[in-house]
């Protein structure tokens, strides 16, 4: 029964830890560039079961002492990086990648993180920063005077002067992971690399397998509302059948305590 109490409890755990994430990824169903993440299950180890009466050791090769569960952990959440719907907003500087491929930035610390989302501005120094003002990386600085962006399929940032002259300034670069869930989120949708992440990939925007860049454009969350939903209505059943399991288990235990009185 002590077991069983155990088991009811981890189990209990586990699910609201899995409907604490999908409370995450509703909230953020609106939120472009956003990454839903998701929580995988491990069972934990099992206990052998000694059978009273009976030699420890078998001459069967074959046998197998039984065993049983203790109950389910959750061992691991990770993100889906699934392209989200891209979504027009007719800015200039709006961005979206349309395919594989992170933007990189620069954190105020000098440490690289990675970015699905576009959207950019320019900062007081005229380099385009993202909207917690962090530079993209390299940097793109726009030059005084300048009267409209024009950024191509393939990273090509054109400005317009005063004079109504075009001018490359640079390209916006592209990079890729080997696996990208391993990434580490900082929040605000941006991401370092990890060990497991793999080496990072440098390319040009719709050359080597790398999306292309759209401009006017932003993806949208990857969130799909009506799945969460259905998640969220397993889980929480999950969570009630646990629960009753921990009550029905301590039930019996007090019927068994009182057996002697």
């Amino acid at each position: 029964m002590i077991r069983s109490l155990w088991n009811g409890a981890a189990g209990m755990r586990a699910q609201s830890l899995k409907l604490d994430n999908i409370a995450n990824n509703i909230a953020n169903v609106n939120t472009p560039g956003f990454k839903k993440s998701r929580v995988t299950f491990a069972d934990l180890v099992y206990q052998p079961l000694r059978e009273k009466g009976l030699p420890v050791k078998r001459e069967n090769p074959t046998y197998l002492s039984p065993q049983i569960g203790v109950g389910s952990r959750v061992e691991g959440i990770s993100r889906v990086f699934w392209q989200g719907n891209l979504m027009e907003t007719g800015r200039e500087l709006d961005l979206a990648i349309s395919g594989k491929g992170f933007f990189r930035v620069e954190l105020p610390s000098g440490e690289k993180a990675y970015t699905r989302v576009g959207s950019l501005e320019i900062d007081a120094e005229g380099y385009l920063v993202t909207a917690g003002g962090n530079r993209l990386s390299p940097a793109i600085r726009m030059p005084e005077g300048t009267t409209g962006v024009t950024i191509t399929r393939e990273g090509e940032v054109l400005v317009t002067g005063a004079g109504g002259e075009n001018r490359n300034i640079g390209r916006i670069k592209l990079y890729r992971f080997t696996n990208p869930a391993a990434l580490k989120p900082l929040g605000k949708n941006l991401f370092t690399p990890t060990d497991a992440a793999g080496e990072v990939q440098e390319g040009n925007p719709g050359e080597d397998g790398f999306g292309t860049v759209q401009q006017g454009v932003l993806e949208g969350s990857n969130v799909q509302l009506a799945e969460e939903i259905t998640e969220m209505i397993i889980a929480q059943r999950a969570y009630e059948i646990n629960a009753r399991v921990v009550r029905t288990s301590d039930e019996m235990w007090a019927l068994a305590n009182n057996i002697r009185r």
